[in-house]
């Protein structure tokens, strides 16, 4: 089996599905009929936790090959994957507060001693546990917990 060409236009055509897919889900849930969207379920927060933690590991690969030839560009871009971090952290947590489908739960949180009542816990747990390891080779806890808005930037384009 041989690879598409491609152009450099679409150069990423995956990233490009990808993206968009986001758009084309962000845009279906502005749309859901009135008077609100439907609540957010622990599998649609799965997904989205996914869905950082592989943009999260595409960024740790663009930073570890950009920071040798250009030092601030792969600074900016280690900046951004630690913040991933931060969003991708924040989805677990949310993950962990909403309720079991059909069920009351009594302990619905992260236990790494023990194994996770299985899909998706278990996989969203494992998911972030790993990307927790890369973080904390590469991170230092005071940037992590560093607030979002914390980092400035300015275009010099």
């Amino acid at each position: 089996m041989t690879q598409p060409r491609t152009t450099e236009l679409d150069a990423h055509p995956y990233l490009r599905a990808a993206s968009a897919g986001v758009r084309h889900h962000t845009r279906a849930l502005a749309r859901s009929a009135p008077p609100s969207p439907a609540p957010v379920d622990r599998v649609h927060l799965d997904v989205v936790h996914a869905h950082l933690t592989a943009l999260h590991h595409l960024l740790d690969q663009l930073a570890d090959s950009t920071r040798p030839p250009h030092p601030a560009a792969g600074r900016h871009l280690a900046t951004a994957r630690t913040r991933l971090f931060q969003a991708a952290a924040g989805v677990h947590d949310a993950f962990h507060l909403l309720p079991v489908a059909d069920e009351t739960p009594t302990d619905t949180g992260c236990h790494p001693e023990r194994l996770p009542e299985g899909p998706p816990v278990l996989t969203i747990c494992q998911r972030h546990l790993a990307a927790g390891h890369v973080v904390r080779r590469k991170t230092t806890p005071s940037d992590l917990n560093t607030p979002l808005h914390g980092h400035t930037t300015t275009c010099s384009q």
